[in-house]
């Protein structure tokens, strides 16, 4: 059986692609405190421009990944990066708080409609190794939003408010690297998609639906746990702790860039070892991991919390490549729930975890946090993958 290899550059260049586009998704809370001060606002108007961006970069996703699936669309590659740091790059002139969100908004589609299209044409360049040749690609979304509140900072301590203007610079600069390489990158999707087309109203199987179903749902619990980690860490240490933002700030940046070299790590384990076997492993490992964390002081604390970082965020791109196999002529619409809808769905579960913050403490809620993974490993046992289908056998 011949053997299909990892395209590295095509890889490479989606990778930057997704870096440049979540380089704005994590400038956004970087800026708010700016934002808040230049337009004079309150926290709940501060809250409701983060929910603004949430609700249009995450939840419409699964919407453009429906549209990717029944027409290619691969103009939004080069496209949507430039949109995504448009929108950003105006947010430090906006006069009032009603074109602030309309930024925000705008960066948020520009957001939502890479994803879907990216994961979707990526996944024609992984080759074999499936898991191996995503996390390539997803690296480059943790990196970006990891890199996004020095960026951002960066600029507006230099040049004011308005130095958020510098980030259109990438922008535009990976809109026409992708529109140069736009035919070789996008003639496998085309081609898949005539292909595809002929499956594409064959209904689902009750066993693809089960399994896609378990899959978000695992996926869904372990966005909380990591968003509710980086949201409640800062909280435990500076509002409970009375300890320094600054090491708070320090933990939360060695937790994401942990998590991104993870993903790098994880893809290939996960081909090694099988797919299914390596969400157990790492899912088992959180719940001890995270009570060292808890109970950990000095430099021991960085490392627990990097190793967990690495452990919990490591199969940020094989759940995705799970959602592909499951829906093999549905691509788009699976990226876009596996990225999309997941990370909003987690975002509820982290307010969740406010009212028990509220109601039972800081403390409590970060336990809540330290369970989650447990709730998630259950699911996984449940989880009957790979899925042997009609549409799985011929795809």
């Amino acid at each position: 059986m011949e053997t299909t290899k990892i395209n590295k550059k095509a890889l490479a260049i989606l990778s930057v692609g997704h870096f440049i586009t979540d380089i704005n998704q994590g400038s956004l809370p970087a800026l708010l405190p700016f934002f808040k001060e230049a337009l004079n606002l309150s926290y709940t108007l501060s809250g409701v421009i983060l929910l603004s961006s949430n609700l249009t970069s995450s939840i419409i996703q699964p919407a453009f990944g429906y549209l990717s699936d029944r027409k290619p669309m691969g103009w939004f590659l080069p496209l949507t990066p430039f949109i995504a740091c448009l929108g950003m790059a105006l947010a430090g002139f906006a006069p009032n708080y009603s074109l602030l969100l309309l930024c925000v908004m705008i960066t948020g589609v520009g957001v939502a409609s890479f994803h879907p299209e990216g994961f979707k044409t990526a996944y024609f360049f992984t080759g074999d190794k499936k898991a191996t040749g995503m996390s390539l690609f997803a690296v480059g979304g943790n990196l970006g939003i990891a890199a996004g509140p020095i960026t951002a900072l960066a600029l507006v301590s230099y040049f004011g408010l308005k130095g958020t203007l510098g980030l259109i610079i990438p922008g535009i600069l990976i809109a026409v690297i992708l529109f140069l390489n736009l035919s070789w990158l996008f003639s496998p999707v085309k081609f898949a998609h005539k292909e595809a087309k002929k499956q594409m109203e064959t209904p689902l199987t009750r066993n693809q639906k089960t399994t896609f179903l378990l899959l978000i749902s695992i996926a869904t619990v372990r966005a909380c746990t990591q968003l509710g980690l980086a949201t409640y860490i800062p909280f435990y240490y500076i509002n409970y702790l009375k300890g320094s933002p600054l090491y708070a700030g320090k933990l939360v940046s060695t937790f994401l860039i942990a998590g991104a070299l993870g993903t790098l790590i994880g893809g290939p384990l996960a081909d090694r070892w099988g797919h299914k076997k390596f969400l157990l492993i790492t899912l088992s490992l959180l719940f001890p991991l995270l009570l060292l964390f808890y109970n950990s002081s000095g430099f021991i604390t960085f490392i627990i919390l990097a190793i967990s970082g690495m452990v919990l965020i490591s199969t940020f791109g094989l759940t995705t490549v799970m959602a592909q196999a499951i829906l093999p002529h549905h691509l788009g619409m699976a990226s876009g729930m596996m990225v999309g809808f997941t990370i909003s769905a987690g975002g509820i579960g982290v307010t969740l975890l406010g009212i028990i913050a509220d109601t039972w403490g800081v403390p409590m809620a970060m336990k809540t946090i330290f369970a989650t993974p447990l709730v998630a490993l259950a699911l996984t046992l449940l989880l009957k993958y790979p899925v042997t289908t009609k549409n799985t056998q011929s795809a």
